[in-house]
Order: structure tokens, then C-alpha cells, then sequence
């Protein structure tokens, strides 16, 4: 069963899904099981004889569907009036580009963000040549890059959503499933060295403080 039970069904994007009886699915329930332990430094850990590559790519795909969903639950929060800019508190504001179709930055409310980020996102996972679900079809050797461009701007939406919509969250009882997603996320890309420190700034406080209950 997911992190978020059937009450969230509603989500900002479709699911993606991993193929069932594939590689990758076993060692996605690899993951939940793992993740029931309690244990989440040592959940994310790289289990024996598995390839990093593989590992970070269920993940990430993980990370997606969880970020989509909790962003599906406050998206009638987050407005082109309540969030006219894309930010995380007074101090950090992120304009779109992807280098392909938007090659100069542009400032853009959150939702327009957040929806050029999430289909952005969607169309990496779905590209076989960069995310393979094939048995046997190699990784890009590019592959580790374009996973820290992902988790990169995913950790945004997670930076948005306790910024700028904590409240709602609250309101919808939902802080205990965003600080569990959270906690596991920064704890993957800690574990791998995925995002560059001065971009998790905008949420230095509470990564300290989850990370000083699990010394």
C-alpha cells in the first residue's frame, strides 16, 4: 500500500506506473518494505548486487508520484493570485526554463511552474532511451545527470508547498505524510550526493532538524 493510503487519490499529473513483475518493481516494493522498518537512512542505502543507476531511477519515479500527489491535494491553494511568483519564502524565487523548448528563464506564477516542472519531469521518466524499463537496456552514461536535474526541481515543489502552503497542509492533516515524503527524499539525495547544498538552502532549518532525530 502507498505512503498515502486511498484519501489523496487526486493527483496533479498521471501516476506513472512501474511495470509489474519487472526488475524495477520488485526492487520498488524492495523500497516500501524497507521504508516500513522505520529505519530511512538505512532504506535508502543501495541494496547488495543492485545497480545504482536502476536504484536512483525507481526512486526517482517514486519521489514523482509522491511530490504529485501532495501537490495534488493544496493545488486549490496554490493560485496565480495566492502564488504569483514561483518561490520558497522572501529570499528564493525560481523562473522555468528546460533548455529545449524555454531556453531563456521566465518568471511564471508557481502553478504555471509547477506544471511546466511536473510535465517536464513526466517526459524525462517516459523517455526509454534516458529511463530504461527494459531488462537489460543500459542507462545513458549521461543518466546521473539528468537524475540530479530531476530531483533538483522536485526538491522545489517540496521547498513551495512548506513555504508557502504549510497551513493548508495542516488543515488537510497532511503534515505528517509531506514530512515523511520529505524526510525520505532528503535522505536519498544525502545518501547519493544528488543536490548541491546552496539548493536545498531554502529548507537548511528543517533538513538539520530531521536529520539530527536519526544521529
Amino acid at each position: 500500500k502507498s505512503l498515502f493510503g486511498s484519501r489523496s487519490s487526486k493527483t496533479f499529473k498521471p501516476k506513472k506506473n512501474i511495470p509489474e513483475g519487472s526488475h524495477q518493481y520488485e526492487l520498488l516494493k524492495h523500497a516500501e518494505a524497507t521504508l516500513g522498518s522505520g529505519n530511512l537512512r538505512q532504506a535508502v542505502m543501495l541494496p547488495e548486487g543492485e545497480d545504482l543507476n536502476e536504484w536512483i531511477a525507481v526512486n526517482t519515479v517514486d519521489f514523482f508520484n509522491q511530490i504529485n500527489m501532495l501537490y495534488g491535494t493544496i493545488t486549490e491553494f496554490c493560485t496565480e493570485t495566492s502564488c504569483s511568483v514561483m518561490s520558497a519564502g522572501p529570499r528564493y524565487e525560481y523562473h522555468w526554463a528546460d533548455g529545449t523548448n524555454i531556453k531563456k528563464p521566465i518568471k511564471c506564477s508557481a502553478p504555471k511552474y509547477i506544471d511546466y516542472l511536473m510535465t517536464w519531469v513526466q517526459d524525462q521518466l517516459d523517455d526509454e532511451t534516458l529511463f530504461p524499463s527494459k531488462i537489460g537496456v543500459p542507462f545513458p552514461k549521461n543518466f546521473m545527470s539528468v537524475a540530479k536535474t530531476i530531483l533538483k526541481r522536485l526538491f522545489r515543489v517540496y521547498a513551495h508547498i512548506y513555504h508557502q502552503h504549510f497551513d493548508s497542509v495542516m488543515q488537510l492533516q497532511e503534515e505528517a505524510h509531506l514530512n515523511t515524503s520529505f524526510k525520505h527524499f532528503i535522505f536519498f539525495v544525502q545518501e547519493f550526493n544528488l543536490i548541491d547544498r546552496r539548493e536545498l538552502a531554502p529548507l537548511h532549518d528543517l533538513i538539520e532538524k530531521l536529520g539530527s532525530k536519526d544521529r
